[in-house]
């Protein structure tokens, strides 16, 4: 790709590894706990191949991420290892961050929210606020090591209110009775894509993370790819039709950087090997830009 001073990449401005970061991203290539067979483990590395084709600058908000200080902390070496000793690892690099930057995990499957939630230092678990995207509840039985329809239900095993949980994007057909309902049980708010399109993205964003900084110390956001349409998203495995559309995602993602409780934030279940045509990472890529413009607000 040619060289253009006025037209800076994405991937060039997350490549220069700043000395102040005020957001800070770490790859974490897990598919070992899929569901449904997949090699996410590939995604973290397609995004950052993508962002040579997105510029720098958002023309819609005016705001120019080369002013955003940014360290890209790689990838953990995990795509090989079994689910138990991937979820250890990510606990122990998680734990050891620094507690000023704001948090951008890419996935990887969906497990990896529950060791981020777990060992995050910005809060103990019982103290975090959780907002989830997702075409799913991610509240499935599991035996000793969840898998990536489990993360939620994993975190309110160990210790996360469930009352302290927002679920936004939730489909029609996705889900099974039985786990709607013991999302009512524990206490969990769900809203559906039909109360989105009712309400309005923004409005039911805000709500949430407003609701959810008033009574917790620290909130982490799980961006589940798979709550678009399945027509944007051909490499998410669990991607059904009806659900949001890009545009919904990225102004939701923006309000979610933009938001001071937002200490950290996951991109999962892209399955880059998958793809048709780079649209589902591409997709991911703009979620992710559209987070980091939200993160530049605050300064």
């Amino acid at each position: 790709m040619t060289t253009d001073p006025d037209w800076t990449r994405a991937a060039t401005w997350l490549a220069r590894h700043d000395a102040d970061p005020a957001l800070e991203v770490l790859g974490l290539p897990t598919s070992s706990a899929s569901i449904s067979p997949s090699e996410a483990w590939r995604t973290p590395a397609a995004v950052r191949g993508v962002l040579a084709r997105f510029s720098t600058f958002d023309g819609e908000r005016g705001i120019d991420l080369e002013e955003l200080p940014v360290r890209d902390l790689g990838d953990l070496d995990l795509a090989r290892l079994p689910t138990a000793e991937a979820l250890t690892a990510i606990d122990a690099a998680v734990a050891g961050l620094a507690t000023d930057p704001v948090h951008v995990f890419l996935g990887g499957d969906n497990v990896v929210t529950a060791p981020i939630v777990a060992a995050h230092p910005a809060a103990p678990i019982e103290r975090f606020g959780v907002l989830t995207f997702d075409a799913h509840h991610d509240v499935r039985a599991y035996d000793e090591v969840p898998s990536n329809g489990a993360p939620i239900r994993w975190l309110l095993d160990h210790g996360l209110p469930g009352d302290q949980v927002v679920q936004i994007g939730i489909h029609g057909h996705a889900n099974g009775a039985g786990y709607r309902r013991y999302c009512d049980e524990q206490g969990i708010r769900v809203v559906t894509v039909a109360e989105v399109e009712r309400r309005g993205i923004e409005v039911v964003v805000d709500e949430a993370l407003d609701d959810l900084a008033a009574r917790t110390d620290a909130v982490h956001v799980d961006l589940d790819i798979d709550v678009l349409d399945r027509s944007f998203v051909p490499g998410c495995p669990g991607a059904r039709p009806g659900g949001l559309t890009p545009r919904q995602l990225t102004a939701a993602a923006h309000r979610c950087g933009a938001h001071p409780a937002v200490r950290s934030l996951d991109l999962v279940e892209v399955d880059a090997a998958a793809d048709v045509a780079e649209l589902t990472v591409m997709n991911l890529a703009a979620v992710f830009l559209a987070v980091a413009t939200g993160v530049a607000t605050r300064r």
